[in-house]
């Protein structure tokens, strides 16, 4: 189990190799939900409204997903920042904290879902014609939510220690499982939605299961470990991980309110748009998801040598990922001409249903490439530390832009204008990104550069986390250096650290 050197001045090797397997296994977990799609559109008789029933749990199933997102993508950076800085002791507790805080999230989402259900599934769009489909599909899928939610998150850390292979064989397995068990459970054992549901919780339990015996192997570089549970360190993990959550969690906001409107303008042909844009979204989904694994795969790299102080790798990784991020969209937005058609044919027979799916791909593929922009630079501010950035740029896109264009366009213009929402946002989004990125960006790297250590001071020594103003002195047994920190509490977390090591 050799990991990457993060500090390795090829940089593009370095990220190439993080976000390959990073995409691939972002790939496979949208498998998750396409399989599920495509193997209910198919089944006999129900498909269609099957289908829809999926469309109108799509927002619950992408919510619980996002709470692995807040813990993983919020507290990686800090993991690999500790790491830099060559302080392993603090990364373990953070890991251990953040096992902690998944099976908590975990266990809350559920009992709120259990109680919830029907008012939450009548709120997201379903008909009566689809409640039964769904509600079936809502609870047998939220009792695997520790799964889900801890192997998402944990999966991170993994990721984040250069373990980039293992990382994609987490939801490489958990995808092929899906893909074996969903037409046993679907058509053999006759479970119809059901048996979608609980193949997909068996799978989630096969990743669930690797990930937790990996990080305790020996050969693993920081192992989990249990105990040194403090606050603090929560509170850090969630402020570094609002964003990523946001912009997971807004996905569920955006969803129900595009079903609410194609319910409330679609007359009698709503649950036909409901039926459309869920395969319309699956096939984004295939685009955003792998971008995601670009975006925030490659986050150890400016994360790690943002501790090591590494200015000029910074910034040669940034370039690399953008690069990725445009390239990528680009070949799929070219792809998208050719392939719309018999992915639609993979969900459904229904003509009217795959002639208005492929129309809704065309729509939100007009604004596909300037999104990338969006993904690496959001991503970027989280991985050098600043996520309040990360945060008003990722809400202006989803709740701003995306959610009022998805309001009011059908007012005026009918239920298909929902469509229009996606490329409005992803354009206007790109154009406020980057301009922030560009005039912050600089300033983040010269406020760091002003605060580089001593000539005689060992880097792996000196424990530095975003935003550094206050110094103070640091005792071991041997020698004493300058350590700065940007809040007491920081400092406060570092004696703690010592009066437990000693």
């Amino acid at each position: 189990m050799k990991a990457l050197d993060l500090a390795n001045k090829k940089v593009f090797s370095t990220v190439l190799k993080l976000t390959l397997p990073a995409m691939l296994a972002q790939f496979v977990s949208v498998l998750y939900s396409i399989v599920d799609r495509m193997y209910v559109g198919n089944i006999e008789g129900t498909g269609d409204i099957a289908l829809t029933a999926l469309g109108v749990c799509a927002p619950m199933a992408t919510l619980l997903t996002s709470f692995g997102y807040l813990v993983g993508l919020g507290g990686a950076p800090l993991f690999a920042m500790s790491m830099g800085e060559g302080d392993m002791q603090k990364a373990k507790k953070i890991l251990a904290n953040a096992l902690v805080m998944l099976v908590g999230l975990s266990v809350i989402a559920m009992a709120i879902t259990f109680i919830f259900a029907k008012p939450l599934l009548m709120t997201f769009g379903a008909s009566n014609a689809t409640y039964e489909y769904a509600r079936q599909y809502l609870l047998i899928y939220t009792a695997g939510t520790l799964f889900s939610v801890v192997s998402v998150g944990l999966n991170q850390f993994i990721i984040a220690q250069g373990y980039s292979g293992i990382g994609m064989a987490t939801t490489l397995i958990g995808a092929l499982a899906n893909i074996a068990l969903d037409p046993l459970f679907i058509f053999t054992f006759k479970m119809g939605v059901a048996g979608a549901a609980l193949a997909t919780i068996l799978s989630q339990f096969v990743s669930f299961a690797f990930v937790i015996i990996f990080l305790f192997l020996k050969g693993t570089k920081c192992r989990l470990s249990f105990g040194g549970y403090d606050i603090k360190i929560m509170l850090k993990v969630i402020k570094m991980g609002i964003s990523p959550f946001l912009i997971v969690a807004t996905d569920s906001i955006i969803i129900i309110a595009s079903n609410i409107c194609l319910k409330a303008y679609g007359g009698k042909n709503a649950d036909m748009w409901i039926s459309s844009l869920t395969v319309v979204q699956a096939f984004l989904s295939i685009i955003t998801m792998p971008m995601m694994g670009i975006s925030t795969g490659s986050q150890p790299v400016i994360s790690f040598n943002y501790g090591a102080r590494n200015l000029d790798l910074i910034k040669k990784g940034e370039k690399c990922i953008l690069g990725m991020c445009v390239a990528f969209t680009t070949i799929m937005f070219g792809l998208s001409f050719v392939v719309a058609k018999p992915f639609v044919g993979l969900f459904t027979d229904n003509p009217v249903i795959a002639e208005n799916s492929v129309w809704g791909i065309r729509i939100f593929m007009i604004g596909i490439i300037p999104l990338a922009f969006q993904y690496a630079f959001v991503d970027g501010m989280t991985a050098l530390g600043q996520p309040q950035f990360a945060i008003v740029l990722s809400l202006t896109r989803k709740l701003v832009l995306y959610l009022g264009a998805t309001l009011l366009l059908p007012k005026l213009l009918g239920a298909h204008a929902v469509f229009y929402a996606e490329p409005i946002a992803d354009i206007g989004a790109a154009v406020l990104s980057t301009t922030v990125f560009l005039i912050f960006f600089p300033k983040i790297l010269k406020k760091r550069a002003s605060t580089m250590p001593a000539a005689n001071t060992s880097l792996s020594d000196t424990a530095i986390l975003p935003d550094t103003d206050i110094s103070f002195n640091k005792t071991n047994k041997n020698t004493t250096k300058e350590m700065p920190f940007d809040t007491e509490e920081d400092k406060n977390l570092s004696e703690d650290e010592n009066s437990e090591n000693n």
